[in-house]
């Protein structure tokens, strides 16, 4: 009997043993997850669940590496955001950006870079190819177009400018450029109601949100004005 006990003692303590020296491992477990969690909410916007601008600038860049020239960057202004805040609060101001946010992702598809950039700016990069660009663009300004309706009734009526470029029509996979053309066509086409798609003139505008107007050269699709 005492023979049996003891080797249940030995059991008992080895396995003790083994527990205690595994309890660390399973807290830095833990911990790694939350770490995880955390890095991963900071890679995306908290009100719209779009990408921060490091996120989506790295996710954009492997999207074009990958897809080459069927590659569209595309440009969003809400447009008259700040009369929306002004006239009817801060949290309807919320709930567009929101809605937009929730729209890019709804028509970009799960592949895409979606990001916003800051206030009411927003981007998304994604495979575009040329045969079905135009309907695609259509689309996104009507969905951009519908108004938002809001917690307490009331219904917002929502404008957004859009640019667009591609990467064979400027023949270049550079990011900054792209953006740049499809900032530069965004508002060559401001509150038209169409997304404007960037020529090779709007290459030449000195920064990414240089806001210049009035380039040539460029083709509009979408919604009516």
């Amino acid at each position: 009997m005492d023979s049996v006990l003891h080797h249940r003692g030995r059991i008992g303590s080895r396995t003790l043993l083994l527990t205690t020296a595994a309890m660390p491992l399973t807290g830095w477990a833990v911990h790694a997850i939350a770490l995880h969690k955390r890095l991963a909410a900071t890679r995306k916007d908290p009100l719209t669940g779009l990408l921060r601008r490091d996120a989506y600038t790295a996710r954009a860049r492997r999207i074009l590496t990958r897809h080459g020239d069927s590659v569209a960057v595309v440009m969003v202004d809400a447009d008259h955001f700040k009369a929306v805040n002004d006239t009817m609060g801060h949290p309807a101001g919320d709930a567009l950006l929101a809605a937009f946010g929730a729209r890019l992702t709804a028509w970009a598809a799960p592949r895409a870079a979606v990001g916003r950039l800051g206030g009411d700016e927003f981007a998304v990069v994604l495979d575009l190819p040329a045969d079905g660009r135009a309907h695609r663009l259509k689309q996104l300004a009507r969905m951009l177009h519908t108004p938002v309706v809001l917690d307490d009734g009331r219904t917002v009526d929502v404008a957004a400018s859009v640019g667009a470029a591609t990467s064979d029509v400027l023949g270049t996979r550079d990011l900054s450029v792209l953006q740049r053309a499809a900032d530069a066509a965004l508002y060559d086409g401001k509150h038209s109601g169409r997304a404007a798609v960037a020529s090779s003139a709007h290459t030449t505008v000195p920064s990414i949100y240089g806001r210049r107007a009035g380039r040539p050269g460029t083709a509009v699709w979408g919604r009516a004005a």
